[in-house]
């Protein structure tokens, strides 16, 4: 059936700020989507609240609308815009809950707007539990017996009825939000409560346990016609028990037989069938390893975090397709690249994906997996054999291991490390290479793991190829073994006792070097060039180079914690402009959820490993004019220098001006230098010259690891002890790792993002931060224009930015954050000299598209030739806010007090001409909820009770009740503000922890002693409390302030009638 052409205009809601479950690839379907639909005809209207994605640039659809995502806003945006129909399953979960509530109130109906794609009737049947039970049952097909429960007694008759274990799944929660597995009523019960407090029904299905099964999925896609076809299949290396987004994943699968494969992919067919999906599908499995058993887990009715994997895996867009049957085309008629969709695409390769977990960060949170999903993102490798395919899926996770090898269980027993494998932890499988180094037997490791045998197996091939190199240094035959094995040049040298950069000269010599193969969805059954390569070590290479000038942008690899989609933002921008400026893009990265790993993208694609060894080995066949290396994060940036040292031809800010920015010694000159002031500090490498810096500068201080990014292992101490327990757990300290050490002043934090070619620095905008100074810019709400600095302070922040910019030698885009006292004294915290995470965030507030501009700069056209000339243009009108999203309920131990270390996932952004509608949108739509009714529960800091007070006071005015802690309660009475007192937890009550789950707390306020440096337990454990019970948590008083304004500027209040 050809496109519709009854619909002109379609609303496409995306999914929000990246939190963990709902990451970058969601961004890359909307995209696809929206694009899709623009080259099919049909007017594009977007609504999606995240500023730091590609979809929300106003090129991507015909209107972009950064409003929250929440019914109240999309209402208004269909009965102000009138589309002629929503396409709802590419913004996640958010986005297809979203379709269901305006159809379920009657929006759609009013508006007369249709839903595209599937119906909702079969994403109810497949969201609804129950439905999809019997719907399988009509069909035949198995499902896990299970019922449903409303409340904790329902639940306790639901286990009589089908015996423990059992698995809880609360009903349309993200992720795997709350649920678990319990193997008794003592673990059963407290699952049970935190499962219904997240359900947004008061659902939770309570189903048999199939802990150990293998776990399949199935990416499928069908059309009106009827025509459906299955895309690719992926199997978990984890057995069932473990979320999908944290198990490392294989495709195609592995172990399935042609029996298996077949059995599994007419399941999959039928259900999509009887649901009558349209566009594409995610259908998993769980299968017994041990017989042809197998059931249905669940079915996802829309693109999924599985179709981003799917589609990089396949080189099949299922967005794009997707988004075409949505609108009435069918498989036959949608083509990609010149064969039509309608084909199965058939691989001849092996795929890993990897998880990148925010365990490096958050130490105190707890690593074991399980279904509740905590990576924050995945990398994804490519190569012929399983081997090859997951040791360059190691090395592109950029945790420190470059191989199957972590030093942590060296020296372990077998006892000790059969034990530690029984749980799925993040680090699992270095654990089982160390079983197989002391020889332990596969079938014990498979028994205590539950992982396949198969997979276990090739572990040991990885370890066997190890003796084999160790035991012939210097072989020709061994080394070319291990290369085809995937083995990393520094692996080798470390087993040779040799230099990286000797082997890797020694293979060149040899001609071992890597070919590139293609990715073409159709394995060759037509002719077709596809510019989307993989390496691996064998005989006929499949990139054809080209005679014309090329430039190389390396990419940010994995989202994580403090490196997020933002990088990827700048990526494709530079992409288009390098395309655009004539030159042929090429970019390197292996992050599957991202736009810049989309082979439409960019002239070619290299999905590889970013580490020097395998960007050297295609800058060698490439030969680019030059690679940049400032736009991918610390991750490019990271890879500037050895690049350099191996000639590589850094374009824009050369590694030079890097050191300038970031060796501590160095920009201290260039401050003093420029006569900028800079908070008093020094580099230390010992713990003892660590103590002596801080008795110098005078605490409290500031420590950081030197090189890092999102503010790890960053800390403000205020004691000796303090500080010694620091260097001696939080960081390794030596000779190549100094530590900063700091005088922390206390003020208001200032950024900006600018370009500068080397002669003139150009500003767009100044970003004014809500929380004080000791809280990580990236956790802060962030505000352009500035609204409470004077002219003069700005003036002294583009002067001190114009000479940083020139006088560093950046060319591109830099960033700065500055420390304002109170006296008006403005000092420079650090220079970031690469694209930084608020450059989408200020090119969408401000206009200018600072990526672009550059980029160009970088191609070598000056500023002026741009047509920029003044330093600072004049001011929006209107307000632009950025609040952080944070994903705390999702990583179980974590403590959840905002510090100097990043802990934020994503951001929102909300505008408008007054600041606090703006900060109110920005609130809502980071998942904020703000109530201007309820209960504050309030546990102070001895030091911050007196700036508190008349905070609380306006709650309490407002009419909020006021619960507290005996020290703070007193504090309070004392002033004249009723509040209740409860009891404290390390006195043995539970009474404040009863209240914030009795679920009438609207906010929690406690803060931490910075000065004191005294720091209870009972904090740690109301923060955990709060996060679990989704009750609004704040642990800085700048954002109660702001906070309060915003309620008291949208609360119409009451009063008699007589007041004044």
């Amino acid at each position: 059936m050809p496109k519709r052409t009854d619909i002109k205009k379609v609303l496409v809601i995306g999914s929000g700020p990246i939190v963990i479950g709902q990451a970058a690839e969601f961004d890359y379907a909307g995209t696809q989507a929206c694009l899709a639909l623009k080259e099919e005809g049909y007017e594009v209207v977007l609504c999606n609240s995240n500023p730091a994605t590609i979809m929300t640039d106003t090129s991507i659809a015909d209107k972009v609308y950064m409003e929250p995502l929440n019914l109240e806003y999309i209402a208004k945006i269909i009965r102000y815009e009138r589309p002629d129909a929503i396409l709802p399953g590419i913004g996640g979960q958010t986005g297809l809950n979203l379709a269901m509530q305006l159809e379920k109130k009657g929006v759609l109906a009013e508006c007369r707007v249709e839903l595209l794609g599937t119906k909702s009737s079969s994403i109810e049947q497949a969201e609804d539990r129950e439905l999809f039970k019997e719907l399988c049952q009509k069909l035949g097909e198995p499902v896990l017996p299970s019922d449903i429960a409303e409340n904790i007694e329902d639940g306790l008759k639901v286990i009589e009825k089908i015996g423990y274990p059992v698995v809880l799944r609360p009903a349309f929660t993200l992720g795997g939000t709350g649920g678990g597995f319990a193997e008794n009523e003592a673990e059963f019960l407290p699952l049970m409560k935190k499962a219904l407090s997240l359900s947004p029904v008061k659902q939770v299905l309570i189903e048999k346990s199939i802990k150990g099964y293998k776990e399949i999925e199935y990416e499928v896609m069908r059309d009106s016609n009827d025509t459906a076809i299955t895309i690719c299949n992926m199997e978990n290396l984890d057995p069932v028990g473990i979320h999908t987004g944290d198990s490392i994943v294989v495709c195609p699968s592995q172990t399935l037989t042609n029996k298996e494969y077949h059995m599994l992919r007419d399941s999959a067919l039928k259900i999509i069938r009887a649901l009558e999906i349209e566009g594409g599908c995610n259908v998993q499995f769980a299968l017994d390893p041990n017989s042809f058993q197998y059931y249905l887990i669940e079915v996802n009715p829309r693109v999924s975090r599985s179709s981003a994997l799917a589609s990089k895996a396949s080189g099949y867009p299922i967005a794009r397709v997707s988004a075409k049957i949505g609108i009435g085309m069918t498989l036959d008629e949608i083509q990609i690249a010149n064969t039509p969709a309608a084909f199965e695409p058939a691989l001849d390769y092996v795929v890993t994906k990897m998880p990148r977990f925010p365990f490096d960060k958050f130490a105190d949170a707890d690593n074991a997996l399980s279904t509740q999903m905590k990576a924050t993102g995945e990398t994804m490798s490519i190569g012929r054999t399983v081997e090859e395919s997951l040791l360059k899926a190691i090395r592109s996770l950029e945790i420190g291991l470059y191989h199957l090898y972590s030093p942590k269980f060296e020296g372990q027993s077998e006892e000790e490390l059969l034990d530690f494998i029984k749980i799925g932890t993040d680090d699992r499988i270095y654990a089982i290479a160390a079983l197989l180094r002391l020889g332990c037997r596969i079938e014990k490791i498979t028994a205590a793991s539950g992982i396949d045998k198969f997979f276990i197996r090739k572990l040991k091939n990885i370890v066997a190829e190890e003796t084999g190199l160790r035991e012939n240094p210097g072989s020709i035959p061994a080394l070319y073994r291990a290369k085809r094995m995937g083995f990393a040049d520094k692996t080798i040298g470390k087993l040779w006792n040799m230099k990286e950069t000797d082997v890797f000269e020694l293979r060149k010599s040899k001609g071992i070097v890597p070919v590139y193969k293609m990715i073409d969805t159709c394995a060759s059954e037509f002719e077709s060039y596809i510019p989307y390569f993989y390496s691996t070590y064998e005989e006929e290479n499949e990139s054809i180079v080209s005679d014309k000038k090329k430039v190389i942008v390396l990419g940010s690899g994995p989202v994580r914690i403090g490196q997020g989609v933002e990088f990827d933002y700048s990526t494709v921008h530079a992409v288009k402009t390098i395309k655009g400026a004539g030159y042929e893009a090429i970019i390197i990265n292996n992050n599957p959820e991202t736009v810049s790993t989309d082979y439409t993208c960019s002239d070619k694609l290299y999905f590889e490993p970013l580490c020097p060894e395998d960007v050297i080995n295609i800058i060698e066949l490439e030969k680019p004019e030059g690679v940049i290396a400032t736009l991918g994060g610390q991750t490019a940036i990271n890879l500037a220098e050895p690049l350099r040292r191996r000639g590589v031809n850094i374009i824009g800010t050369d590694f030079d001006a890097i050191e300038r920015a970031e060796n501590r010694d160095a920009f201290e000159k260039l401050l003093v230098s420029l006569q900028i002031p800079q908070p008093k500090g020094q580099a230390v490498t010992t713990i003892e010259a660590g103590v002596a810096a801080a008795e110098d500068i005078g605490y409290p201080v500031l420590v950081r690891p030197s090189f890092v990014l999102g503010g790890r292992a960053m800390q403000i101490v205020a004691k000796k002890e303090h500080l010694i327990h620091y260097l001696k757990t939080a960081v390794e300290i030596n000779e190549d790792k100094p530590v900063l050490v700091d005088k922390y002043i206390r003020g208001k934090e200032v950024e900006v993002d600018a370009v500068c070619d080397g002669k003139q620095v150009f500003v767009p905008g100044i970003m004014e931060l809500v929380e004080r100074t000791g809280i990580h810019s990236g956790d802060s709400i962030s505000v352009y224009p500035p609204f409470s600095i004077s002219d003069r302070v700005k003036n002294t922040i583009l002067e001190y930015t114009e000479k940083l910019g020139i006088g560093i030698g950046i060319v591109g885009l830099f960033n700065i954050q500055f420390i304002v006292d109170k006296d008006e004294n403005v000092y420079i915290i650090e220079v970031n000299p690469r694209s930084s995470r608020t450059v989408p965030f200020l090119s969408k507030a401000t206009g200018f598209s600072l990526a672009d501009i550059a980029t160009l700069v970088i191609l070598g056209k000056s500023l002026a030739e741009q047509g920029i000339t003044e330093r600072y243009p004049k001011e929006k009108e209107r307000y632009y806010v950025k609040v952080p999203a944070f994903s705390f309920s999702k990583l179980d131990g974590m403590d959840a007090y905002l510090s100097p270390e990043m802990k934020s996932t994503g951001e929102a952004i909300g505008y408008d001409q007054k600041l606090h509608r703006a900060m109110y949108k920005a609130m809502i739509a980071s998942g904020m909820h703000l109530q201007n009714y309820g209960t504050v529960v309030v546990t102070l800091a001895d030091e911050d009770k007196a700036e508190a007070l008349p905070l609380i006071r306006r709650f309490y005015n407002m009419g909020f009740n006021i619960e507290a802690t005996i020290g703070t309660a007193n504090f309070l009475k004392d002033h004249g503000i009723r509040t209740r007192i409860r009891g404290k937890i390390s006195d043995g009550s539970t009474e404040i922890l009863d209240s914030i789950r009795a679920g009438y707390v609207s906010y929690v306020i406690n803060t931490r002693a910075i000065l004191s440096g005294i720091h209870y337990a009972d904090g740690v454990l109301i923060r955990r409390c709060a996060s679990q019970n989704n009750v609004t948590m704040l642990t800085s008083l700048d954002t109660v302030k702001v906070l309060l304004d915003v309620l008291e500027e949208t609360t119409i209040g009451i009063s008699t009638i007589d007041a004044m």
